[in-house]
């Protein structure tokens, strides 16, 4: 089972990243949302242009979507300089790492996603690099080989992950700036949309946009992305202005609800529901019922899922919850292992 934008071709797919790029904003007077991160932040930046030094190493960790490489790039901007962007699994080998390392301007961004996928070699090499801007690097095997110690420049690494806890201790350790991002409320989607449409130039009015944002699951990347869809609906339909009722025909056609779940999201509750007689079930058992990859059911769906109350985690496996069952507007099924579980 795949999302519809998956079926794009990938001309339509360069293009969807290429507005994605577009509607990002430049610097945190742009970026709305996160704000005690921002607050926090603007002073760690305002510190290190004090110093005329490198921000200190930074980890920025949530869901996808909420704006993890936008800020990384924001945070280079606002200490002018070069971002070298890369990501855990493109650097297969300790080689790899040297070579961007060696080759970085002083007091470059090194943004580094997906950080939780560097293979162990790989942090070997970076621990120095972040505490001492050294690396060490072996020439020659057996007898003949030595070690070489060389320096880098001052730098920043600011690491994205969507799942802090399989970064290694060591690692974790070197970054002293730590960020969480969170879910962002109705009110900040609704400035990003609104945002948004005026950078695509499309108008909308007030109720539309609020529409979008009560179904934008709490993230940037999908609030902006069925703006992108409702205004094809508008456009085709010959409107001027995107409001309430083509957003709402727009994403009832889109198969979003009033909760912003989509049809994977529904799949996966049903399938507790309906097959595993609402639960507990094994996060790997799902995935094989709904066609899903457990990885992407863990990091994509359930979080949000798990915000709303409408799945709950469990030793043995995950429930649906209550809302869950009214949601979808399925009757309550009382488990012996809970009898009181659908009581108010």
């Amino acid at each position: 089972m795949s999302r519809p934008h998956d079926e794009l071709s990938p001309d339509r797919r360069f293009e969807e990243r290429s507005f994605e790029l577009s509607l990002r904003p430049r610097n945190l007077d742009e970026f709305i949302g996160q704000p005690k991160l921002k607050d926090n932040l603007r002073v760690f930046l305002a510190a290190a242009r004090q110093r005329g030094e490198p921000l200190d190493h930074l980890l920025l960790y949530g869901p996808p979507g909420l704006g993890k490489t936008t800020l990384a790039h924001i945070v280079a901007t606002e200490m002018g300089a070069p971002i070298h962007v890369t990501s855990g699994p493109a650097i297969e080998r300790p080689g790899d790492l040297v070579g961007i390392l060696t080759n970085l301007d002083p007091n470059a961004v090194l943004f580094i996603d997906e950080i939780h996928r560097l293979s162990r070699p790989v942090e070997e090499i970076l621990y120095p690099a972040m505490e001492d801007g050294k690396v060490d690097i072996l020439i020659g095997k057996g007898p003949a080989a030595r070690s070489i110690r060389l320096d880098v420049p001052p730098f920043t690494v600011i690491g994205a992950t969507t799942r802090q806890g399989l970064l290694t201790g060591p690692l974790r350790d070197r970054f002293g700036i730590v960020t969480h991002f969170q879910f962002y409320g109705a009110s900040d989607l609704f400035e990003i949309v609104r945002r948004s449409a005026t950078i695509l130039n499309y108008r909308i009015e007030p109720d539309g946009a609020e529409e979008i944002a009560k179904r934008s699951r709490g993230t940037p990347r999908i609030a902006n992305r069925l703006l992108r869809r409702v205004r094809d609906f508008a456009q085709v339909a010959g409107l001027e202005a995107i409001g309430l009722a083509v957003a709402e025909s727009s994403l009832r056609a889109l198969e979003v609800d009033d909760l912003g779940l989509d049809r994977v999201d529904r799949t996966l509750l049903l399938a507790i529901i309906e097959k595993f007689d609402g639960g507990p079930v094994g996060l790997e058992t799902i995935a094989a019922a709904t066609g899903e990859d457990s990885q992407t059911v863990e990091d994509v769906y359930e979080p949000y899922l798990l915000q709303q109350g409408l799945l709950q985690r469990t030793p043995r496996g995950r429930l649906a919850t209550p809302a869950a069952y009214r949601h979808l507007g399925k009757p309550p099924r009382p488990r012996p292992d809970s009898p009181n579980l659908f009581e108010e």
